[in-house]
């Protein structure tokens, strides 16, 4: 018996599709743009997260020693930094470090060679390199840093500062992110809108049918199974269709991607290490299906 109404059911949900054919392509077009501009939204969000994580990466604060300072004397700056929660690592370069960067860095100018050549001695002091969780933490290590003693032994600073950009860029996405979101939430109106008349219409053409179904002692899940079923089968093509489309586009634009990157990150390989986005496109899909059905059966179909 169970078997049977299954069956039923299957074949009515068919009927409706066939029967509204315009409208369930119209419904299925609706949903697939929507799940592709919110699919946009989570790829720009992806990197974003990873440009800013990456330009963090690269901001630091050297800390520059003059030659007079002793192996002590760094040592206690040391210590008086790491009593600093903000700072995230903290490497030492020595004195010998630092001359052979110098000379890495100045070979193929011969008057700087020579120069350093007549000096005879090492003229570098040691150099601390520090990194903070947050670039705006910089600011407070470095005033810290500013008191008469410590200035003695102190050649200077420097701040490899992107702070100022990180704040554009957020700023910019965050404008991005919030224009995709409202032509998402528009596109899920509308898809809402098209799913709620297209039962309604699929009820209304029906309605002698269903009250026929209804004397002869069709319960009322019988009657609205076919319908949510047609739920299910818009969701079914739409998140398919939206995932197939996604991964095609992805093929073309990942390795541009990948080379602004410089092949630290893939959005194909984000949306393949997240499967969970698409079964949550899934549910929500689903959810919009139910919701818009059960409240256009809700006028036709009470008990």
């Amino acid at each position: 018996m169970i078997f049977y109404s299954t069956i039923r059911i299957i074949k009515f949900a068919a009927q409706n599709i066939w029967r509204n054919l315009g409208l369930s392509f119209m419904t299925v077009t609706i949903l697939i743009v929507t799940l592709l501009s919110f699919n946009v939204f989570i790829a720009m969000s992806a990197m974003t997260q990873h440009a800013v994580a990456t330009v963090k990466e690269k901001i630091d604060a050297s800390i520059y020693f003059g030659p007079e300072a002793t192996d002590q004397q760094v040592q206690e700056v040391q210590e008086f930094l790491r009593t600093f929660p903000e700072i995230k690592t903290m490497t030492l370069q020595t004195r010998e470090q630092v001359l052979d960067a110098f000379k890495e860095k100045h070979k193929s100018k011969a008057d700087v060679m020579a120069s350093l050549e007549e000096l005879g001695a090492n003229p570098f002091g040691p150099t601390l390199v520090i990194t903070t969780y947050e670039p705006g933490q910089y600011e407070t290590v470095l005033k810290a840093l500013n008191t008469p003693d410590l200035q003695k032994i102190i050649a200077g600073k420097t701040f490899d500062n992107n702070d100022g950009f990180l704040p554009r860029l957020q700023l910019i996405t965050k404008r991005v992110e919030q224009f995709v979101l409202g032509v998402t939430a528009l596109f899920l109106l509308i898809a809402f809108l098209i799913i709620f008349n297209s039962i309604r219409v699929a009820i209304y053409t029906q309605r002698e049918e269903i009250s026929i179904k209804k004397l002869v002692g069709a319960t009322n899940w019988f009657i609205r199974a076919p319908f949510l079923l047609v739920g299910v089968a818009y969701t079914l093509v739409s998140v398919g269709a939206s995932m197939a489309i996604i991964f095609v586009i992805l093929g073309f634009i990942d390795g541009p991607i990948q080379a602004v990157f410089n092949a630290s990150f893939s959005l194909m390989a984000y949306f393949r290490t997240h499967p969970l986005i698409f079964v949550y496109e899934i549910a929500a899909v689903l959810g919009l299906t139910w919701i818009s059905s059960a409240l256009a059966m809700r006028k036709y179909l009470r008990a």
